[in-house]
């Protein structure tokens, strides 16, 4: 379980993918070094910290609305590298807060971040496995799990479990679903305009096929609202959050989308038009004025959805 990257969604290329969201686990690619993954998914996390840190807003309103409170402990199951879990931290600044994840490495750089920006007293790191390890992990008054459910083949199964850590008056929080990111306006100055729909409609044939290979595969109408409810919570309510960069642009920005299209050309190769394939080799071209790492139009602008829902006290 790790933030999403590439496919991750915990953000990144697709609604479903990045990072928001990283990504052993399913989100953790074989052919990928997990240093340069870590990379990768951290890099992805601080460009989308501020749409975070407002959903952390939002879930702190909801908790003090329905009478939770501040949580004094909190669960980021699927931390990756723990970016999401020191901000969870600053957000929550009486809580124990606990990075949750399947893979050592990408847990030994969350408490490597923690200790960094002086947190190591409040976060902590456990490796575990959604939603087989999850009955373990106690209890906690906010339970935060972004781009992490939809690599698990029950996706009611794994919600359940999550559910199951919340105590009463707490929250789980759920990022998935969301609007793919945007990079370049759709006529970039050469090959067919809309490379970026045509991507996406890939993506989401790709992103079928990885859910489809998944070990026990069930299939189920992705409301998430409806799932957080058969899971045994109340919702109360989905939120989206913009992430708009442009110039000037951080060199960041542009290394993320490189590392996106990059992907998605390694992913979609077979499938790609001759043409579409010709204009991305353009774009990854880190000597041309006409790449994503020089051109004066890229910009980031996604939307990442965070679905939450409560514990009512019995």
């Amino acid at each position: 379980m790790s933030e999403r990257h590439g496919h991750h969604h915990a953000h990144g290329e697709h609604g479903h993918e990045g990072h928001a969201g990283h990504h052993g686990h399913a989100g953790h690619e074989p052919d990928l070094d997990w240093r340069e993954m870590a990379e990768a998914l951290e890099t992805e996390a601080e460009l989308y910290a501020d749409g975070v840190r407002l959903m952390l807003g939002w879930l702190d309103e909801v908790l003090n609305t329905t009478g939770g409170g501040s949580p004094e402990r909190v669960l980021d199951v699927g931390s990756g590298p723990g970016i999401n879990t020191t901000l969870l931290a600053e957000a929550f600044p009486e809580a124990q807060v606990v990075a949750v994840d399947g893979s050592p490495e990408l847990l030994e750089r969350a408490a490597h971040h923690a200790e960094r920006l002086g947190l190591a007293d409040r976060i902590s790191t456990r490796r575990a496995e959604l939603p087989q390890d999850a009955a373990g992990l106690g209890r906690a008054g906010l339970v935060w799990s972004s781009r992490v459910v939809h690599h698990v083949g029950d996706q009611q199964q794994a919600l359940k479990a999550l559910a199951g850590a919340v105590e009463d008056g707490g929250a789980l929080a759920v990022v998935e679903g969301g609007l793919s990111a945007r990079y370049l306006p759709r006529d970039i100055g050469f090959g067919r305009p809309g490379l970026a729909t045509r991507l996406e409609a890939l993506r989401e044939e790709w992103f079928t096929r990885m859910r489809d290979g998944l070990p026990g595969l069930v299939s189920v109408v992705e409301h998430w609202p409806a799932l957080l409810a058969e899971a045994g919570l109340r919702p109360v309510g989905s939120r989206t959050f913009l992430t708009e960069i442009r110039d000037p642009l951080p060199a960041a920005v542009r290394r993320h989308v490189h590392g996106q299209l990059t992907r998605s050309r390694e992913r979609l190769a077979e499938e790609l038009e001759s043409d579409d394939l010709a204009t991305l080799d353009r774009l990854l071209d880190e000597d041309s004025p006409e790449g994503v790492l020089h051109r004066p139009d890229l910009f980031l602008l996604t939307a990442n959805t965070v679905h939450a829902a409560v514990r009512d006290p019995s």
